[in-house]
């Protein structure tokens, strides 16, 4: 009686850690893969989903998708490394979602993220099950990338498309004028 007792508590203890975790916007990587100077977080969708909330404050989430095989990805990536630099002190947080293949991240995404010495925070989607979880993000992403999530406390904005500098400071601008 006493063991059924302890494993009660113990899922009951187990199953509200994960809740406050979630509830509270914290994101708990699958696991960690550190290559030299990079240490990169990997996600499945499940635990990349706290991401998505919109933040209690007056910060600006600015998500991109993108991947090293994808030329317009690799190509507005100086955008948001700038909008990151120019923009962190005024609330703005960028994080950059890679969709590389899993196979190639200690060949390919951290060599890459090493070369162009990227400084915004950088997270790896390890999750086949884009069917299920692409809808998640915005029922209007057909999958294609690169695509940009901007959440504020009071809005959700998703963009399948590229940026220009000018593009993405004005949706910024805008939101902060807000």
């Amino acid at each position: 009686m006493r063991y059924f007792l302890l494993l009660i508590f113990l899922s009951l203890l187990i199953g509200s850690c994960s809740s406050v975790n979630t509830s509270a916007g914290i994101l708990i990587p699958n696991k960690i893969i550190k290559e030299g100077d990079v240490a990169l977080e990997v996600h499945d969708f499940e635990s990349l989903k706290p991401l998505f909330d919109n933040p209690e404050d007056k910060a600006i989430k600015v998500i991109n998708f993108w991947a090293t095989w994808c030329a317009p990805c690799v190509e507005e990536l100086p955008i948001f490394e700038t909008l990151n630099t120019n923009y962190k002190d005024k609330g703005v947080e960028v994080t950059l979602v890679s969709l590389d293949f899993p196979g190639q991240l200690v060949s390919r995404v951290i060599p890459f993220i090493q070369k162009q010495k990227l400084k915004s925070k950088i997270l790896f989607l390890d999750d086949p099950y884009g069917n299920k979880w692409i809808p998640q993000v915005s029922e209007d992403w057909s999958g294609a990338i690169p695509a940009t999530v901007i959440i504020t406390q009071d809005s959700y904005k998703f963009f399948e498309k590229s940026f220009s500098y000018k593009e993405l400071a004005l949706e910024i601008e805008e939101l902060l004028e807000e």
